[in-house]
């Protein structure tokens, strides 16, 4: 026990994992509270998850933008910023792949990428904007990235009734050529709406781990998020490093918004509200350690928490905002990591 506390690296990866199994107790408790089964609950809930192929399908879909949104916010946080404007970011980014999606004509070998592309570029631009302020004028980035959550939500909604509207409050289709929805996966997984999407995450993931561990940039970033003067005074570029913290940060948020754009709709909806999938970003990156292959694990549990949540409404009759209630919990003991450290060295204590 001592030498998982005294080593940080380990003791910061266990914590989500209790954190997790502490949400899922407390959670059970609540159901026992309100008369309902949590064994039903949970296996309805494991079920809903992974019980069946087209479970495991829907499951890794509801993934791929999370692990997008997670890596947004995990990238930034490296750099000391807290990025809350993923969904804004992920929103504009939606909308230029639906664009380039429908109105370019090109083969599939360069649609699919442009439009990505597109995305990444419209999301690393809104993040553009934080980061200057920030790195400018010492404006807090998390006010500026939560204005800027609402202009992307009404802006999107203006520009597809204006160039883009199909009817019934959504823009028109992309093209086959531009989509990322696969009748391979969808038959493997019986019917499921998995797209190719995961792979584009797995290979998201794999970039910000590149960034963030081999390359001087990476170095950088890490140095400016601890301190901020001591990497000024040893001759970093601190204002560069913010700004490209946020770009980076909003090209991962803006492909998330591709994920929903080419793969899972293949069209945008005249948004009136959030998706939440850029909110619960913050989570996953919570969840994950702010590591990019913790976040692939913790976006597939907050994916299949969330796509089987009805399922355990319809099999047990618990109600799915308990869902919620859950994944609340999670990020509660995972904030309260302190206090589970409090806890561990107590009992280590007692044992010798």
């Amino acid at each position: 026990m001592q030498k998982l506390l005294k080593n940080e690296k380990l003791f910061n990866t266990i914590v989500p994992v209790i954190a997790a199994v502490l949400g899922m107790v407390v959670g059970a408790i609540i159901m026992l509270l309100g008369n309902y089964d949590p064994v039903a609950g949970f296996s309805a809930l494991f079920n809903g998850m992974f019980g069946s192929p087209k479970a495991v399908g829907e499951t890794i879909r509801a993934a791929s933008p999370l692990i997008l949104a997670g890596l947004a916010v995990g990238f930034a946080f490296k750099a000391g910023l807290f990025n809350i404007g993923v969904e804004g970011q992920l929103l504009v980014g939606w909308l230029a792949s639906v664009w380039v999606g429908y109105a370019f004509d090109l083969p599939t070998v360069l649609h699919i990428p442009v439009a990505i592309l597109a995305a990444a570029l419209a999301g690393g631009f809104w993040g553009l904007i934080p980061g200057f302020l920030k790195a400018r004028f010492k404006v807090h980035e998390v006010i500026v990235t939560i204005m800027l959550n609402y202009v992307a939500l009404y802006t999107t909604a203006a520009l597809i009734k204006k160039y883009l509207y199909a009817g019934n409050e959504k823009s028109y289709k992309v093209d086959g050529t531009a989509s990322l929805a696969s009748p391979f996966l969808s038959s493997l997984t019986e019917g499921s709406r998995l797209h190719w999407g995961i792979v584009v995450a797995i290979i998201a993931a794999i970039i910000m781990w590149f960034i963030i561990e081999k390359t001087s940039l990476g170095y950088e970033l890490r140095a400016v998020g601890i301190n901020q003067h001591a990497s000024m005074y040893a001759g970093m570029n601190v204002p560069r490093n913010i700004m490209m913290s946020m770009v980076i940060s909003g090209a991962f948020a803006g492909t998330a918004g591709a994920m929903e754009g080419l793969g899972t709709f293949q069209n945008m909806t005249v948004l009136s509200a959030f998706t939440g999938t850029g909110f619960d970003g913050i989570a996953v990156a919570l969840l994950g350690a702010n590591n990019a292959f913790g976040i692939i694990i913790a976006a597939v549990l907050f994916g299949g928490l969330s796509t089987a949540a009805p399922q355990m409404n319809f099999d047990a009759n618990v109600p799915s905002e308990l869902i919620d209630i859950i994944i609340a919990l999670i990020i509660f003991f995972v904030a309260s990591s302190y206090l589970i450290r409090l806890i561990l060295t107590r009992f280590s204590k007692e044992g010798k």
